[in-house]
């Protein structure tokens, strides 16, 4: 390529790279607002398995727009899956996204009860009520500690992006989750990740600016 024909602006790459997935994702089972969340995934990830893995709980989009909208906090259980969402977006929602994985007094809280960074966070977020939604795109014991959370009823979810990635308890706590009558969007097996959790916000933030207008 000697013309330049590749260097084109960010926004005609997106449009071009979701005009090529919705060509080739071929038959699906989403309506539009669900696929807007999937397709995101895949385009964030180039994986066509999102087509078919994901899980949806049925008031998950509902919930989650209302909870950006109304300028929910967000809690990541990673600085990656933060620093994936979209901030201008974020911010025209009022919405502020935090991470404490890396807090001093989530530290202080590990070494207390022996456990990791990632369930202590998830505890620190609970008892200082500061999520309204959760993403979670690394750590299986985070999930998994949240959803114990919510059984106790110590904390209710506006929603929940479950997407712990790896081979150790992430399709485990994904099908724990999927079994809870909470909103949450996961997906079955061992894929994940702090990015296509990102993006499942990101889908979610496009969707709530478009109502809004």
């Amino acid at each position: 390529m000697t013309d330049q024909t590749w260097n084109l602006p960010p926004e005609e790459i997106e449009r071009r790279s979701l005009a090529i997935i919705d060509a080739e994702a071929g038959t699906h089972p989403w309506g539009p607002r669900r696929w807007a969340v999937v397709r995101r995934m895949i385009h964030t990830t180039a994986d066509f398995d999102w087509r078919d893995i994901c899980m949806f709980h049925d008031q998950a989009i509902d919930s989650g727009l209302a909870a950006l909208q109304s300028g929910r906090v967000i809690v990541t259980d990673t600085r990656m899956a933060q620093m994936g969402l979209s901030p201008w977006r974020l911010n025209k929602l009022g919405v502020v996204a935090r991470c404490l994985v890396d807090d001093p007094a989530t530290a202080a809280i590990a070494k207390a009860r022996g456990v990791t960074r990632s369930l202590a966070a998830v505890d620190l977020a609970v008892e200082q009520n500061l999520g309204q939604i959760f993403v979670i795109g690394n750590a299986p014991t985070a999930l998994l500690r949240l959803l114990e959370h919510c059984d106790a009823g110590r904390v209710k979810p506006s929603l929940v992006v479950g997407l712990p990635v790896g081979f150790v308890n992430a399709a485990e706590a994904k099908d724990a989750l999927g079994q809870r009558d909470l909103p949450f969007i996961t997906a079955r097996g061992r894929k994940g990740g702090s990015a296509v959790a990102a993006s499942v916000i990101n889908a979610l933030a496009i969707m709530a600016l478009e109502n809004d207008k």
